[in-house]
């Protein structure tokens, strides 16, 4: 059971189920990861998180790849499994 309540995929309407069809069809496993799932009472806050992730992992001064470790090894460290 979640802390933070969210909207499943077959609750979501209008901008949050467009919101939804594009990270899982964008998604490596095609699915909502359930870290943007808590932005769910806030559409429009969680396209403002999704468009700053997007421009966070692509490569600059480091790839994705460097970025993916950094954030795990944070995680990690905080013992968050996001």
């Amino acid at each position: 059971m979640p802390r933070i309540g969210w909207i499943d995929d077959d609750h979501a309407t209008g901008p949050l189920a467009d919101l939804y069809a594009r990270m899982r069809h964008t998604s490596p496993t095609g699915s909502v990861p359930d870290i943007m799932r808590t932005m769910s009472q806030r559409p429009d806050f969680m396209d403002a998180i999704l468009q700053a992730s997007r421009l966070h992992f692509t490569d600059g001064a480091l790839t994705r790849a460097q970025h993916e470790m950094i954030a795990s090894y944070v995680a990690a460290l905080s013992h968050c499994h996001y």
